[in-house]
């Protein structure tokens, strides 16, 4: 490896990340100029105005959470939202988003982005949003599952006028080898290496915002000027002889991930973990999901042996009872993750949700709809008395061993990103399959009272008395979109047309 190994979830994503290895930057200039193109080549999937986290472990140093996710806006409860239902058909099932201004949240991506780079970079910001610019001015090529997206969400992205000419530009969906521009971002892009993230949270950028949430909308300017960027501790659990650092509470995806593999560490001896025992532990996450949305358990307590015991004896018991649906999201997520040469790693996963419907004028950005995502609001939508960050499944999450880190993941998938990651891990470590196959195997995804297979899976011995069985035709981006890398390996989710580069 002369350079680095990268793993995203568009081939122009990952290509970038590698032209600025090969320039001479770190992973972590590498990863902000890759998030950048997927604002483009990824559109349906992350934007400027969405939100993300990164998991940074720079060589020779601690590693770093960066959360610059989505922060509720201060509410006036006086104000009239625009804020309604969107029925949207996956084929054998339909799923319900909320949009519209009221479903806006802050936006985090361009301020995490660009604080990063004033931590972490080690080449100009100019040249790591060069690519981003010069993809969103010629255009990138969609891919079958962006054409998939496309379709699925063309009620949202086509839902006003700026929407049907950005994605239909000549009157009909776009579909596979077909070329995406987006100028009006360019152009942004353009003004944002000359003012930085001023121009977004204060300058004119903030104000075409604000303009567009006047009627409906709940985002006002102290909300843009207030927006700040946490760095936090990251959770460090054992696994065996190797150690997870991932997405730390508030936010629950990489806790109950590293609670679940913690446990099956205990449970198993390094002996291979078959279907019907990693639905019992996802079942059991939904337990401990439940006792922190419902019973409101401090998930910091998660990992105290009182607790631990607890849930450790739920296991055991096949845990029978208590059912809880997890709500839904889009999935609408994705992700990269990058090793360099100098052994500095990146794990960066960014979000739009399904988006809003609302493109910010002159600027080709779709706003977020994180305050219509049933997921990340389970005590009801526009429930919070104060503004606050919003929780999320996001986990950028690290294996390392006595020589550091060995493996760099992160997926898209909403509330299967857990399911996913801990999938990929367990077929990896405990399976002990190589990289390629712990993401390719099929995978199954607990949702409720429902296990969702992917064809390929023996769901015959599933005699749960509570469970249903919904099986896939074939591998699906619902399950996720796990894109990793070793230093000698680098794979790209196919179900999301992912790509792996290393050199």
């Amino acid at each position: 490896m002369k350079y680095g190994s990268v793993a995203a979830g568009h081939k122009s994503t990952a290509t970038t990340a590698m032209d600025i290895l090969k320039d001479g930057g770190n992973a972590f200039d590498a990863s902000i100029a890759a998030v950048f193109v997927s604002m483009t080549s990824e559109y349906c999937l992350t934007g400027a105005c969405g939100g993300g986290i990164m998991l940074a472990y720079p060589n020779n140093s601690d590693p770093v959470i960066f959360d610059f996710f989505i922060q509720t806006p201060n509410k006036n409860k006086s104000r009239i939202l625009d804020f309604f239902p969107v029925e949207i058909n996956f084929g054998s099932s339909t799923q319900t988003f909320h949009i519209g201004k009221g479903s806006i949240g802050v936006p985090g991506n361009i301020a995490g982005l660009l604080h990063i780079h004033s931590k972490l970079g080690s080449i100009p910001l100019k040249r790591i949003i060069a690519p981003a610019i010069q993809i969103a001015k010629q255009g990138t090529k969609i891919n079958k599952s962006q054409e998939y997206l496309f379709n699925l969400l063309d009620p949202i992205l086509t839902s006003s006028s700026d929407g049907k000419i950005l994605f239909k530009p000549l009157g009909t969906t776009m579909r596979d080898g077909d070329t995406f521009k987006n100028p009006d971002f360019a152009n942004f892009l353009e003004q944002l290496t000359i003012e930085g993230a001023n121009y977004l949270y204060n300058n004119r950028g903030s104000s075409l915002i604000i303009d567009l949430m006047k009627d409906g909308g709940l985002i006002n300017r102290n909300d843009l000027l207030d927006y700040q960027v946490i760095e936090r501790k990251p959770l460090i659990t054992k696994f065996y002889d190797k150690i997870i650092i991932t997405n730390p509470p508030p936010s629950n995806g990489g806790s109950l991930i590293s609670f679940i593999l913690n446990l099956l560490s205990n449970k198993f001896k390094k002996h291979e973990v078959n279907q019907r025992e990693l639905i019992i532990a996802m079942r059991l996450a939904q337990t401990v999901r439940k006792d922190i949305n419902v019973k409101k358990l401090d998930i910091k307590n998660l990992f105290n042996k009182q607790f631990y015991n607890k849930y450790f004896d739920i296991y055991h018991r096949n845990i029978e009872e208590n059912t809880y649906k997890d709500k839904s999201g889009s999935g609408s997520t994705t992700h990269v993750s990058i090793v360099d040469s100098s052994n500095n790693c990146s794990s960066i996963t960014t979000s739009n949700g399904a988006g809003s419907g609302y493109i910010v004028p002159d600027t080709g950005i779709m706003m977020n709809n994180m305050l219509g995502e049933e997921d990340l609001n389970p005590e009801g939508f526009h429930s919070w008395d104060t503004t606050k960050r919003m929780q999320t499944m996001m986990s950028p999450t690290i294996i390392s061993g006595k020589l550091g880190p060995e493996l760099i993941l992160g997926s898209g998938g909403s509330n299967r990103i857990r399911s996913a990651i801990q999938q990929v891990i367990i077929n990896n470590y405990i399976n002990q399959m190589d990289l390629k196959n712990s993401i390719y195997s099929p995978r199954l995804h607990l949702d409720g009272e429902i296990i969702h297979c992917e064809k390929g899976l023996d769901y015959q011995n599933f005699d749960f008395t509570w469970s249903k069985i919904n099986q896939w035709d074939g591998k699906n981006l619902f399950f996720g979109g796990v894109n990793a890398v070793t230093k000698n390996e680098a794979v790209g989710d196919h179900r999301r047309d992912g790509y792996g580069l290393i050199c």
